[in-house]
């Protein structure tokens, strides 16, 4: 194991120039072809993942960083071909969606009550059920830093930071047991929904549209970096934490969620043919905007930290005042 952490990113320049790379004590970057010349992409770490990150992490003392971070704009440090989302994963996040649609003249012992009955029901399924899951579009990832377009198409803009999970190898029907043999590592990702686009009012019964509500351009700000697994002790103790224009909104654990990452992981793999590079996010925490009573509007900053993994910034703008390909613009237009 590597004795200096690192992450592994995707990067532009201010020329917009844009090249992968290693990032060293969060503040510098080589690009992956100093290290190896056969290195252009991340990608080409994944065939033999484990053995490339010990040899990175053997000549890390030695490494020449050309780059400053703070000239570079971060890029999803990824290009999934999936994703798959965890939805009601948290078991406080779940108890307060319940204990909102109580009535209005709830008593103090009766919402006591509820949290425990919705607690006793989430208990149950963490023994028995399995995760909820579904897919998301990688036309929506942006950078970490990247402004947050909010569009036309809903009114009620939310965040919902996460843990996602980076695969190194193809995976398909794995238990819980062979997931970290399948891993590359974790990033941030938050997860922005159109509240008011989730429930169509035509559909009824027939269900819930994700694509209307979570795949608008830049709805899930990725990264900055990837960070190899080997550098999380414990992906089931991590804090997580959202401000919103500096006010605490999202702070919790990783602890809380009900399906656990290797859980996630392993259920999705059940259901769909996960591949190298493919993200699988594994639900947010209490404290979005829904709870709150408190949505994103233009002129708002999300800042957002997992233990270890790197912090993001995003600003929201609105649409019309969105250049024309958001995600392409050079850093210089983005700060």
């Amino acid at each position: 194991m590597p004795n200096i952490p690192f992450g592994l990113g995707r990067f532009e320049t201010r020329s917009g120039s844009r090249f992968d790379g290693a990032v060293i004590g969060e503040r510098s970057v080589a690009p992956l072809d100093t290290l190896d010349p056969s290195w252009s992409r991340i990608s080409d770490l994944f065939p033999d993942w484990s053995r490339n990150i010990d040899r990175i992490g053997s000549e890390i003392d030695s490494i020449e960083a050309t780059h400053s971070l703070d000239d570079l704009r971060p890029l999803p440090p990824v290009e999934p071909t999936q994703i798959l989302q965890a939805g009601a994963n948290y078991r406080t996040h779940v108890i307060d969606l319940h204990v909102a649609d109580a009535p209005a003249d709830s008593t103090p012992e009766q919402i006591a009550a509820l949290r425990a009955e919705v607690g006793e029901r989430l208990d149950r399924r963490a023994r028995t059920g399995t995760p909820y899951i579904f897919a998301g579009l990688p036309s929506a990832l942006c950078g970490a830093q990247d402004d947050i377009v909010l569009p036309t198409h809903g009114e009620r803009p939310d965040w919902e930071l996460e843990l996602a999970v980076v695969l190194a190898r193809p995976a398909f029907r794995i238990t819980p047991e062979e997931v970290d043999e399948v891993i590359a590592g974790y990033v941030i990702v938050n997860d922005l929904t159109l509240r008011d686009r989730v429930f169509p009012a035509d559909v009824g019964r027939i269900g819930t549209d994700w694509v209307a509500s979570k795949n608008a351009p830049t709805f899930l700000p990725t990264g900055p970096w990837l960070t190899p697994s080997t550098f999380v002790d414990d992906p089931g103790t991590l804090d997580i934490r959202l401000t919103l224009n500096g006010s605490v909104m999202q702070d919790a654990t990783t602890a809380d969620m009900i399906f656990n990452v290797r859980q996630v992981v392993a259920f999705a793999s059940q259901i769909v043919q996960l591949g190298a590079g493919d993200l699988v996010l594994t639900g947010s925490p209490a404290g979005n905007g829904a709870h709150h009573n408190r949505f994103l509007q233009p002129g708002d900053v999300m800042e957002s930290e997992i233990a270890g993994l790197g912090r993001q910034r995003n600003r929201c703008i609105a649409e019309s005042a969105a250049p024309s390909a958001v995600t392409s613009e050079p850093l210089a237009a983005t700060r």
